[in-house]
């Protein structure tokens, strides 16, 4: 038994020995991570396919683009809903305890389905503050999109910092 061993080793040669152990290696790594994750990311997949589908709503024919481009424009809040949105985004500055100051508001209507109304706010507060803020404000508005943030410390040992944040509203058309 040990001789035929011996000789198949031989006959492997180093790069075949390697091989058997990288393959021995592989089959119990295989079963213990890949194969868990792989089911994992399909049931994740199949959630979210379940969660873009809204309540009442039929899903389109494969192919009917129409149908779901409308669908895609339905995500978005209606242009009337602007205040809404905006008291959104004051209430989350108040929730992190940053001060928004006086900033520049801009509606720019683009071809298309959709409006984008720009904000650049300047925001006083901590680090720890502003990123909660920025945080929440992405979170909970998921039609909101941060454009640009810059910090400014007066002092290396100032705690609250001057920050510009500007943000896009992206809304539909009525």
């Amino acid at each position: 038994m040990k001789r035929r061993l011996q000789r198949l080793l031989d006959a492997l040669g180093p790069a075949g020995v390697a091989g058997v152990g990288v393959l021995l290696f592989c089959l119990p790594f295989w079963y213990t991570a890949l194969a868990p994750a792989q089911a994992e990311v399909k049931r994740r997949t199949a959630a979210a396919e379940r969660q873009a589908r809204l309540p009442g709503q039929a899903q389109p024919e494969p192919g009917d683009h129409a149908a779901e481009l409308e669908r895609f424009y339905s995500r978005f809040p209606k242009i009337d809903r602007l205040p809404l949105e905006l008291n959104a985004l004051y209430a989350h500055a108040k929730v992190s305890k940053v001060q928004l100051l006086q900033g520049e508001y801009r509606m720019e209507s683009k071809s298309g389905g959709l409006s984008a109304y720009h904000i650049t706010l300047p925001v006083r507060g901590s680090y720890p503050q502003l990123r909660q803020f920025v945080g929440r404000v992405l979170k909970e508005m998921p039609t909101t999109s941060l454009d640009a943030v810059r910090f400014e410390r007066k002092k290396a040992a100032d705690a609250q910092l001057e920050a510009q944040v500007r943000l896009t509203i992206y809304l539909r058309k009525t």
